[in-house]
């Protein structure tokens, strides 16, 4: 596929973490903080497995990798607190926020489809001046959502408020659960590169790009 294949979408879809802002080195300091009194090391091969996912089953398999002495919930409280000092300031994606305004010129409705929970997420969007112009943000947190990724749910559902047909959409996404569950919800993907992935991980994507500036100058 093609840069000018995607030129025209009826709608698109975000990922957050990763995709449209680097928060991915917060999430891995903040692990790593609550692994620290263990003397556990969050390895890279690890994040790769667990990034993009759903954030319990993330924290349960980080919990088996170390044989820790706690439960999910209390992993992924630990791991808030750091991460509540850290979000605000989380940079963005190279050209992420002008994409987005772009696609708004263009009147092409755009979504965000996000394993974060809400109140991490408001953090994260608090201060960005192109928040605004999404209408539609699904968190892993949502009451309707009864799977996360891989499964295809998230955006079958954020589609689904949007009112827009999914076969018809652009979903962005920077890791191998979040390109698994967009292809299975019918969408053309667009992944991300990150430091986080290898290509083995992102194969399944349509296409892959370096950043949203490739897309702003086709």
């Amino acid at each position: 596929m093609s840069i000018e294949q995607l030129n025209n979408p009826a709608a698109a879809i975000f990922d957050l973490d990763g995709t449209l802002l680097d928060t991915e080195p917060l999430y891995t300091e903040a692990t790593q903080r609550v692994l620290d009194p263990f003397g556990a090391t969050y390895t890279m091969a690890l994040k790769r497995k667990v990034m993009g996912g759903d954030s319990r089953r993330s924290a349960q398999l980080t919990i088996e990798a170390f044989d820790l002495p706690m439960t999910p919930e209390e992993m992924l409280a630990a791991r808030e607190v750091h991460l509540g000092e850290l979000f605000p300031t989380a940079p963005e994606i190279d050209g992420a926020g002008l994409y987005i305004q772009h696609l708004n010129e263009r009147g092409v409705p755009t979504g965000i489809a996000t394993s974060s929970h809400s109140h991490l997420c408001e953090l994260k969007l608090g201060n960005r001046d192109w928040t605004p112009l999404v209408k539609t943000i699904v968190c892993g947190d949502d009451d309707a959502l009864r799977r996360g990724k891989p499964e295809p749910d998230i955006f079958l559902l954020c589609a689904e408020r949007m009112g827009v047909d999914p076969s018809r959409t652009l979903a962005f996404e920077d890791s191998r659960n979040g390109v698994m569950a967009a292809k299975a919800a019918g969408m053309t993907v667009v992944a991300i590169e990150s430091p986080y992935t290898n290509a083995e991980d992102l194969v399944e994507a349509d296409i892959v790009i370096p950043n949203y500036h490739q897309l702003l100058t086709a």
